[in-house]
């Protein structure tokens, strides 16, 4: 597997694994930020945060696999 595409699927992992394995650990209504209890807002941060995060992955995977082609190995 080519290097970009491996760190493409570390930066997509990233939004994954913050919104489905960390949410039980930052389940708390206190501190209250923005007007939102601090679980609805680290949803949100991270509902904004993941396009970035895959724009990331993109330019990672074009980058580091010069065909542009994401199948090539």
């Amino acid at each position: 597997m080519p290097k970009g595409t491996k760190l493409a699927l570390v930066f997509g992992s990233i939004p994954f694994v913050t919104l489905v394995f960390a949410l039980p650990l930052v389940n708390r209504i206190k501190p209250i930020i923005l007007g939102f209890p601090f679980v609805l807002f680290w949803i949100i941060l991270w509902v904004f945060l993941t396009p970035f995060i895959l724009m990331a992955a993109y330019w990672a995977e074009k980058k580091f696999n010069k065909s542009g082609e994401a199948g090539d190995s």
